[in-house]
């Protein structure tokens, strides 16, 4: 067990934090593969129309699932804290705690996604010939939802333990699996999208498994005892005050990504469609490059916290502003460029939804690094424990911004273009990731001063 975990209160921190980041990249990188595969397979073998159907539902289900996801988040950063504190009843009763609510957060997913799939995408207008389709994706997809939620959770306590490799073992075999059973499902089944998203649930069940099972089988504070489970009022509430901002924050960037969905949408256009959803799928690549050093300072710097290590965080938010730039710099450009080749996997049959895909590519890829650095002011912040303020920064600085923009820009007829969304990102980023740095120094002067209050 030792040999996995990584210390994150002692030691050099360049060294720490990228060995300890990898496997969280990779990992990330396995999760839209999941999307990915479905994307490809059904655009290899079923057409444009199957990938537009597919790629719709993506900020949709965000929006829907984003609230429990920052749940997830809160396990992990109390788990950091109680660690760095050494308080191994803490430690015990999170994670204990931990399980029971993300199956009870799965169930209520469930029954959301399965019961409102159509209306919902109806509302985002939906183009006619590519909702029913959708609609079938979406449903079977929250069909088995519970099996995501718990491997997010579990997957965040063992990744504030310093335990970053076991989680991207188990998504190495869940993501094989899936594109075997994408493969079977769609072309010797002929399940259409309907097999891809029963590929996706049977993977997503194995990783859900073998990552519990991990935790059953630690030897420390951390080991999950499934007849001791129950809900810890006390972990519940601070959960609770950190997780939920956090989800709130990511269910309103859902809701802006929504309503630019929901623009594309009124394009009326299925190759921009095609090729918006298939350029996104590949940024998310770039995304997860650059956001799992965000999850990596959430950890670091909770445990430092729990430690009161403040000096120790302020050289881990450095350390992670160097390596987000220098990643979203190389990786950015790099992804722009093979845009076209990488978007012919997707889309083997629309020269011109290739063309689409290409514009978006240029617009969020290049400057992607930005988006990085805001995440990482915000995952910074969390792991101290201060999740409230960024939410709101996040909510009017991204959110409030791409909706103005949305309302009162692109309305205009002559901005009226893919490519005036398209730019809604890279202003938002920046205003947002400025605030947030400052609002971080705030924080840490301010539990500096009281830690000294107390010595």
């Amino acid at each position: 067990m030792k040999s996995k975990q990584t210390n994150m209160l002692q030691g050099s921190l360049y060294s720490g934090i990228i060995r300890y980041t990898i496997p969280i990249i990779l990992s990330s990188v396995l999760q839209l593969l999941f999307n990915a595969a479905d994307l490809v397979v059904v655009g290899q073998f079923c057409g444009s129309i199957s990938v537009g159907a597919v790629s719709s539902t993506g900020a949709l289900t965000n929006l829907i699932i984003n609230l429990f996801v920052g749940l997830s988040i809160g396990a992990g950063v109390c788990v950091a804290h109680a660690l760095g504190g050494r308080k191994d009843e803490e430690v015990h009763r999170t994670v204990h705690t931990a399980i029971p609510v993300a199956l009870v957060s799965g169930a209520i997913l469930t029954v959301v996604g399965v019961c409102f799939a159509k209306p919902l995408l109806e509302m985002m207008s939906t183009p006619e010939d590519v909702l029913p389709l959708s609609s079938l994706y979406m449903t079977i997809y929250f069909a088995g939802i519970t099996f995501t939620i718990v491997y997010n959770f579990a997957s965040s306590i063992l990744r504030a333990a310093g335990d970053t490799k076991s989680p991207l073992l188990y998504l190495t075999i869940a993501g094989v699996i899936n594109v075997l059973l994408n493969l079977f499902f769609v072309i010797v089944c002929d399940l259409n999208v309907a097999g891809v998203a029963l590929a996706t649930i049977i993977a997503q069940a194995i990783s859900a498994f073998l990552v519990v099972r991990a935790l059953m089988r630690r030897t420390d504070a951390c080991q999950l005892h499934l007849k001791k489970m129950r809900i810890y009022k006390a972990q519940l509430i601070k959960m609770v005050e950190i997780g939920l901002p956090a989800g709130v924050q990511g269910s309103m960037f859902s809701i802006s990504n929504v309503i630019i969905q929901s623009s594309v949408n009124g394009f009326n256009s299925a190759t921009l469609i095609a090729g918006n959803g298939a350029a996104s799928n590949i940024e998310g690549f770039v995304y997860m490059a650059l956001n799992a050093f965000s999850q990596s300072a959430v950890n670091f710097v909770g445990q430092n916290a729990g430690a009161q290590q403040y000096d120790r965080i302020r050289k881990i938010f450095r350390t992670c502003m160097v390596c987000v730039s220098t990643v979203g710099m190389i990786l950015g450009p790099v992804v722009f460029f093979a845009g076209p080749a990488l978007l012919k996997f997707y889309i083997p049959d629309s020269p011109e939804a290739i063309a689409y895909g290409v514009t978006r590519l240029g617009y969020i890829c290049l400057p992607y690094f930005v988006c990085g650095l805001m995440d990482l002011a915000t995952g910074a912040l969390r792991g101290i424990g201060s999740s409230f303020l960024p939410m709101i920064v996040s909510i009017l600085g991204v959110c409030g911004l791409r909706i103005a923009w949305v309302y009162t820009i692109f309305q205009v007829p002559q901005y009226h273009t893919p490519k005036c969304l398209y730019l809604s990102y890279i202003v938002s980023w920046s205003l947002t990731f400025l605030v947030q740095f400052v609002l971080l120094e705030i924080v840490l002067k301010k539990k500096e001063r009281r830690a000294k209050m107390y010595l």
